[in-house]
């Protein structure tokens, strides 16, 4: 198996032992993304709106360093500490995204890494591939 990482500084940086995405073949793996700012490695700042805008605007930097867009995504997890954001995500999602829409599941859970509301991870597949 032929692994390639892919790494930039337009989305923070792993902050753990992992990659920001891992190609294989065709395919990539995009890592969780929580709405950190590259720049400051911090939380952005305002409500839940923000940090799902800076989650995509995230998960948007790394896959155009792979070479694709988020049209290029077939499979978007999100992970919400807070069931009741679903319609927010729904909202946000349709000015990121147009048909067709990548498969989707949401999932709540009780916490997320610094304290954020939000986290998502994806598989895309690289056009031309």
């Amino acid at each position: 198996m032929n692994k390639r990482i892919i790494d930039t500084d337009r989305a923070p940086r792993a902050i753990g032992t992992y990659s920001q995405a891992v190609r294989v073949g065709e395919t990539l793996y995009l890592s969780g993304q929580i709405p950190l700012v590259p720049e400051t490695m911090e939380l952005v700042q305002g409500d839940v709106q923000a940090q799902i805008r800076r989650v995509f605007d995230n998960l948007e930097a790394v896959a155009v360093a792979a070479g694709g867009s988020l049209a290029d995504l077939v499979k978007l997890t999100v992970f919400l500490t807070d069931p009741e954001d679903f319609s927010l995500v729904n909202r946000i999602m349709a000015e990121y995204f147009s048909e067709p829409y990548p498969a989707r599941a949401v999932i709540g859970v009780s916490a997320l890494p610094k304290g954020a509301a939000v986290e998502m991870d994806a598989v895309m597949v690289l056009p031309g591939a």
